[in-house]
C-alpha cells in the first residue's frame, strides 16, 4: 500500500495499454503534465484526479495509494462479500465452527452430487 500517487497512475496507464500522449489527450493536457504526475511527483487537480479515477474505473484512495483494493464498490456486487465481513466480525472461534458448517454442507452437496451421477 506503499505506491505512490504516480507509480499507481504508470501501472495503471501500462495495464490499459494506453501511452502517455493518449491518457493526456482523454484529460485534455499535455503529455508533460503526465509525465510529470509518474516522475515527477506533482499532482493533479481534484477535478483531472475524478477523472483519471474514473476514466480507470478506480477509487480515488486507490488511486492515491490510500488501499490496494482497485474498486471496493465493486466488491459489494459479489453475493458473498456482506457474509465475508460479518466473519471477521466473529471471534476466532466461531470462525471456526462456521467453517466446520460449510465443510458439512459442502461434504453433503458432493454426497448429493455423487448419488445423481451414480444413479444415472
Amino acid at each position: 500500500m506503499n505506491t505512490s500517487f504516480g507509480e499507481r497512475l504508470k501501472i495503471l496507464r501500462n495495464q490499459k495499454k494506453i501511452t502517455q500522449e493518449q491518457l493526456a489527450e482523454y484529460l485534455g493536457v499535455g503529455r508533460p503534465t503526465i509525465a510529470g504526475y509518474e516522475a515527477k511527483g506533482k499532482q493533479p487537480s481534484f477535478d483531472i484526479l475524478k477523472e483519471i479515477a474514473d476514466f480507470f474505473n478506480v477509487s480515488l484512495d486507490y488511486l492515491l495509494g490510500r488501499t490496494d483494493i482497485p474498486n471496493p464498490y465493486l466488491l459489494e456486487d459479489f453475493p458473498f462479500y456482506k457474509v465475508s465481513e460479518d466473519l471477521q466480525t466473529l471471534s476466532p472461534e466461531s470462525q471456526k465452527e462456521i467453517q466446520k458448517l460449510i465443510e458439512l454442507y459442502k461434504m453433503k452437496d458432493m454426497q448429493q452430487y455423487n448419488s445423481k451421477h451414480n444413479r444415472s
